[in-house]
């Protein structure tokens, strides 16, 4: 396979095993969602679904496609800061720096009370309305109301504390960047090597995985609950992860401290889970091939969590439709609690 021109003009070289790994191509999607009108299908949702143990991958449903973790991987890449941030931030903040927030005022004001006002001129988030609008801000993009400020004022205050360079903390060169990566390879092996490194929509740097792999890092979050203060700040302040009308924040609040969920571009949502029958941690890792699709990701985590025993409140149709999903989203052990009435044939 050739390389090709980037749009900053530089060529990029393709690893041979990258060749052999689906890339995202359409064929390699599973159908996942479909919306019905009259018994007529006029909408089918593709993508992916991978669960996992923190020990071993449990179930895929094409999970084996390739993309990047986006923000998804906040909690994953805050881990490495914990300690010496532990002291330095309330409990708000901690939620705040996890978080790809709405923009809203109270997410601008606790995002920019991380940062001492000397030190918020390194931020380098790119200026942005919020990501649900709301008010007059609609007009006035800052760095604040990025979805992403709360993230780069944490990773600034750790940069500071331990000496590193502050200026340049969104290189893949940085020691913050090397640590994520050594966080990553505990999960899953010392071997591992991201196949592609890319740059965020926040300028960071964003590493890619498969859907299964991403479900093993979200199971070790699980097994690891206790460990750091990610998990306890993420559901006593649901509200600051997202925002009022997110789905994330709508399984912090509903599943009462069992589910830690974590929204992601394009179309990604990641549950590490509580569960008697999974001692070890369960990660399920859902992929909406198009993109970020809320409503469609909405429904998948209603009937996945509701196999599992636990209650999301689950959207309405869309007018004049009935939407099912493939009984395929969950593994065979738990299909009898899987409600056949909604489901389709997904062969």
């Amino acid at each position: 396979m050739p390389g090709w021109l980037s749009q900053k003009g530089g060529i990029l070289t393709v690893k041979n095993s990258l060749q052999k790994l689906p890339l995202g191509r359409e064929e390699n999607w599973k159908p996942l969602l479909e919306y019905r009108r009259s018994g007529l299908s006029e909408v089918t949702i593709h993508g992916a679904i991978s669960w996992a143990t923190s020990e071993k991958p449990l179930y895929s449903y094409g999970g084996d496609v390739l993309c990047y973790g986006r923000s998804l991987m906040k909690p994953v890449m805050i881990k490495p800061l914990v300690k010496v941030l532990e002291n330095k931030i309330n409990s708000e903040q901690k939620a705040i720096v996890v978080s790809s927030h709405n923009g809203t005022a109270r997410h601008v004001s606790v995002a920019r009370s991380v940062l001492a006002k000397s030190e918020r001129l390194f931020m380098q988030t790119p200026p942005s309305v919020p990501l649900i609008p709301y008010g007059k801000l609609d007009r006035h993009p800052t760095k604040w109301t990025h979805c992403c400020s709360g993230e780069h004022a944490g990773i600034l205050v750790a940069c500071k504390c331990l000496g590193w360079n502050q200026s340049n903390y969104l290189s893949p060169d940085h020691p913050f960047f090397e640590k994520y990566l050594a966080q990553l390879r505990s999960y899953l092996n010392h071997e591992w090597s991201p196949l592609r490194i890319a740059e965020d929509g926040c300028g960071l740097p964003t590493v890619s995985n498969t859907v299964d792999e991403l479900a093993l890092v979200y199971a070790n979050l699980a097994r690891e609950k206790e460990r750091d203060w990610i998990w306890q700040a993420m559901c006593k302040h649901p509200e600051l992860v997202g925002g009022e009308g997110r789905l994330d924040t709508a399984i912090l609040r509903s599943c009462k401290g069992k589910v830690m969920a974590k929204e992601g571009a394009d179309g990604l949502l990641g549950m590490a889970i509580i569960h008697p029958s999974f001692p070890s941690g369960l990660g399920v890792v859902i992929k909406i091939a198009h993109g970020w699709n809320p409503q469609a990701t909405w429904y998948l985590a209603h009937w996945i969590l509701n196999s599992l025993g636990y209650e999301l409140k689950n959207l309405p149709a869309p007018k004049g439709q009935e939407v099912f999903a493939v009984p395929q989203i969950v593994p065979e052990i738990l299909l009898d609690q899987f409600t056949a009435a909604n489901s389709i044939d997904g062969t």
